[in-house]
This record gives structure tokens, sequence and C-alpha cells, in this order.
């Protein structure tokens, strides 16, 4: 399992637009991929579970992958967070 921590830095967090993009991206690997805010871990191929997430700028989530592309996975969803979020 392959982990990574981020603090969000847009402003209106993670709304639909960004939320639907992450969907997007973690969908094109196998891997379980989660995303955990406080205590509330949702699965990052579901547009509800993310946008229930509530997040907002300030506020740190931690992804996780599991699987058997875990490793391009999170590298990939990194980059992504840090450019989109």
């Amino acid at each position: 399992m392959r982990t990574f921590e981020y603090t969000i830095k847009d402003e209106l967090g993670i709304h639909a637009r960004p939320a639907g993009l992450l969907v997007k991206e973690a969908n094109t690997f196998k891997s379980n991929i989660t995303i955990k805010k406080d205590d509330k871990q949702v699965d990052s191929k579901k547009i509800f579970g993310i946008m229930g997430l509530g997040a907002k700028c300030g506020d740190t989530i931690i992804i996780n992958a599991e699987g058997e592309d875990e490793d391009i996975a999170i590298d990939s969803l990194e980059k992504f967070v840090k450019e989109t979020l």
C-alpha cells in the first residue's frame, strides 16, 4: 500500500469540478484508491463519496492506493492533486 498526505490549497476546496476530474483520474487505475479526511474514508472512484467529505481549503486529506498498479496510481494522483487542489 502507498499513501500520501496533502493539505488543500484551493480556496473552494474539493468542489464538483475537481472532484469529477479526480474520479476520472482514479478510474484509470486498477488499484483500490481511497481518500480519508478526519475519520471519514471514501472510494475515490465515486464522486458522491468525495463530495461527502466536505474537504475545504486548509483541510488535510490522505490518499491510499493498494493493488497491482499502486505505485503508478499514487504518483499520478499526487501530481494531479498538487496541480488541481
